[in-house]
């Protein structure tokens, strides 16, 4: 394994000890730099002072739960950018939409094989930290809405808007595909990079948050629009 993990550093927040120890193992024989914390005060110190690239993020804590704590991160300018990703033994799908539209980037559910977990957060950072030099040169717009591929930036009619990693990635495969219906597989395959069936019952949370975020009217839109039995396409107004 390549060492170009060497600098990125994983928050691991768990109360469990023991997952925590897993977790961290398995991270640092990937060649990341590991970060722990028990609960969720704690996380927020670190995140605060350490600036991790990734937070691995359990929802069930002792005293701030891990949708408390997405939900701060995600309304303090200095973190909101980082990536978050949920480990959840709560299997029930209205949980893992409700993380993920407070701005997680993907979630685990427990049990699980500590090498998904390497496998998700090497996905999550490579989105993230995507820097080609094509890609830097690369302007996307439709209408009013403007992406900068190489500043990972997003502008409606000139106002910038933050999206979580996972929200870029599915609007620039959008826009990359103007009026082209794109079937959720298709979607989730050309954004994410791999097929996960977890991902696809929560892609409609995602694109949700991204119209909420885009749409001059979430509940009309007008960019982002459903193409029924198949998935979604990107319109200009």
């Amino acid at each position: 394994m390549s060492t170009s993990n060497t600098h990125q550093r994983i928050l691991v927040v768990d109360d469990d000890h023991e997952i925590v120890r897993l977790v961290r193992a398995y991270l640092e024989k990937d060649h990341f730099q590991v970060l722990i914390a028990y609960n969720g005060e704690s996380a927020l110190h670190i995140a605060r002072h350490e600036r991790p690239h990734l937070m691995v993020l359990d929802l069930m804590l002792p005293d701030r739960d891990g949708w408390d704590i997405t939900r701060v991160i995600r309304n303090d300018s200095k973190l909101r950018k980082m990536p978050i990703i949920m480990l959840t033994a709560r299997i029930e799908d209205s949980d893992k939409i409700i993380g993920l539209e407070l701005g997680a980037d993907d979630y685990v559910t427990k049990p699980f094989n500590p090498r998904e977990v390497v496998a998700r957060v090497r996905s999550v950072l490579r989105r993230t930290h995507s820097d080609g030099k094509a890609e830097q040169e690369t302007i996307l717009q439709c209408s009013g809405l403007i992406m900068d591929l190489g500043r990972r930036e997003v502008i409606v009619d000139t106002e910038p808007v933050d999206l979580t990693v996972t929200e870029f990635e599915l609007l620039r495969v959008l826009m990359e595909n103007p009026g082209y219906a794109m079937t959720r597989t298709d979607l989730i395959e050309k954004s994410l990079g791999y097929d996960c069936e977890s991902v696809e019952r929560t892609l409609d949370s995602h694109i949700k948050n991204l119209r909420k975020k885009i749409e001059p009217d979430p509940k009309q839109p007008t960019y982002i629009q459903t193409v029924y039995g198949v998935g979604y396409r990107l319109v200009g107004p």
